[in-house]
């Protein structure tokens, strides 16, 4: 497949002309966004005929640079590795050093924390509004010993863009595990375009649509569904660079766009704004949704209460679809027909899902199973993990997923629950207790600790952490959330915290999470 060939490319080179990216007052076409990516590519190259999958960290904010460096990374034949704006330093070296790239992309509102975290790894870096800058042709970069970045001079013609099989890694995205470490997930150029061309089907996405998209871009929510998929098929993306309720509500009038895909978290927070707007106002704000022919929720369970609201709201019912990093879109409700409460319906097209029940059978309907997967959608490894890689998958190639879930014979499959407590999931971010649990455990007066998610309306959990303290005593709750942000994401941060003597713990030693959310869930 050479680089005319990407599949993504075609509906772009088929009507260049054609609105591809709004992102504020801005509108971009798909020809601008073709010689835009081509001159990352050409930066890239640097006179090399070929990244040959090498790593390309990209750490962009949402908009125009963002998609042109996604694009040109893939068109000079790397891997896209994005990492999200708000890791604080000591996690954006940890995931640096795990990616192992060959240059951090940044941008000039990363750029502080991003160069400085590059510097720390030894690993290049270079921004992304220099390389979107161009034409290049065949490009030298020198390395600046003073900043670790590049100086660059055109040292000859532009060589052809690389042939790109699809057999070729195109993303590692990271995604926290049992394990407690974020980690890697590799997809290929096949891989996407099998889970792009999934979720079209499902959802009849046409080059009419208009998608607004708030999301995160370092999720496969916000990538692949709501920045890949329609641009894939000619349609119009707008880029919000953060979600803000009054905006949304703002750009659903002004852009009237077809499909708004979030996170649940997101439309509590519409409905909040729309119940303190005045009666007028409700009734302005309902309107404007009637635009909307599809409003999808994922990444968390959708409370029923929000559900029912939104509908009450906006006139129309939230499709909820269930998915992961690993496998992109696995289950959804119908397009057309019942969107059933608490239910996220069947299998996407060329998707295969089965529940393992407790004795390792095939679990029937009304049975309570492990959800399994298997399809051309499926990531290909867990990046320089491969016993982890191999411990996902049974002998015949099924992913195990961890949640499980129940079929009902009308409504399709409700999920139940993780397997691990030690995963939990808040305003649509997959967070690692361990992950959480070892940063709390270097506080010097913290002597031991468990991390627990605890149900939460808005939030879908609540990231609550059990403390067991030294003698100094308590840590003021304020002090320790600061703690945890100086190495994790904000997100991370405990939101409830409760002091015990001592953790509940079995004959073996191990901590009784179920037991732990329980006294969480009986405090006042």
């Amino acid at each position: 497949m050479s680089d005319s060939d990407l599949p993504l490319l075609g509906a772009a080179r088929s009507d260049p002309g054609r609105t591809a990216l709004v992102v504020g007052e801005e509108e971009y076409s798909y020809g601008e966004l073709l010689a835009a990516s081509e001159r990352v590519a050409r930066f890239l190259l640097r006179g090399r005929t070929d990244l040959e999958e090498a790593r390309v960290v990209l750490l962009v904010p949402p908009g125009i640079a963002y998609v042109a460096a996604q694009w040109g990374i893939w068109r000079a034949g790397g891997v896209v590795i994005p990492l999200a704006l708000a890791h604080p330093f000591p996690e954006l070296v940890s995931l640096i050093i795990d990616a192992d790239p060959e240059v951090v992309l940044l941008h000039s509102g990363t750029e502080e924390k991003g160069m400085a975290a590059a510097q720390a790894c030894g690993v290049p870096w270079a921004r992304a509004e220099d390389a979107l800058r161009g034409p290049w042709s065949a490009l030298d970069r020198v390395p600046d010993p003073e900043t670790n970045g590049y100086h660059l001079h055109i040292s000859a013609p532009a060589p052809p863009l690389p042939a790109v099989d699809e057999s070729r890694r195109a993303h590692i995205i990271y995604t926290s595990g049992t394990t407690g470490r974020p980690k890697g997930v590799v997809t290929t150029h096949a891989n996407t375009r099998h889970q792009v061309e999934s979720i079209a089907k499902a959802w009849e996405i046409r080059p009419g649509d208009t998608v607004l998209n708030a999301l995160p871009l370092h999720h496969v929510h916000g990538i692949v569904n709501a920045l890949l998929c329609p641009l894939w098929y000619g349609a119009r993306v707008e880029i919000l660079p953060r979600f803000d309720p009054d905006e949304v509500w703002k750009r659903f009038e002004l852009l009237r766009p077809t499909i708004f895909m979030g996170v649940p978290t997101m439309y509590v927070r519409l409905i909040r704004a729309w119940e303190e707007a005045s009666p007028e106002r409700r009734r302005e704000l309902s309107d404007r949704a009637q635009w909307l022919h599809l409003t999808i929720s994922g990444s968390a369970a959708l409370p029923g209460h929000v559900h029912k609201r939104w509908a009450e709201v906006a006139r129309h019912a939230i499709l909820e679809r269930y998915g992961l990093t690993e496998t992109g879109m696995v289950l959804t409700n119908p397009l057309y027909g019942r969107r059933a409460e608490g239910f996220v319906g069947r299998p996407f097209p060329g998707v295969k899902v089965r529940l393992r029940g407790d004795g390792g059978h095939e679990a029937l309907p009304g049975e309570e199973g492990s959800i399994e997967v298997r399809g051309p959608g499926v990531f290909s490894e867990y990046w320089r993990r491969p016993e982890e890689t191999a411990a996902a998958f049974d002998k015949h190639g099924w992913f195990r997923t961890g949640d499980r879930a129940v079929l009902h014979p009308e409504h399709g499959y409700r999920i139940l629950g993780r397997e691990s407590v030690d995963i939990i999931k808040t305003g649509g971010e997959k967070v690692s207790a361990l992950e959480i649990e070892d940063v709390l455990r270097r506080h010097p007066c913290i002597e031991d600790c468990a991390v627990v998610g605890i149900p939460d309306d808005e939030w879908g959990e609540q990231v609550s952490a059990a403390l067991v303290c030294t003698p100094e005593g308590a840590v003021p709750a304020p002090e320790l959330r600061a703690w945890v942000k100086r190495y994790l994401a904000g997100y991370k941060a405990p939101a409830r915290i409760m002091v015990l003597e001592a953790l509940p713990r079995n004959s073996m030693g191990k901590v009784l999470k179920t037991e732990l959310r329980d006294l969480f869930l009986r405090a006042p």
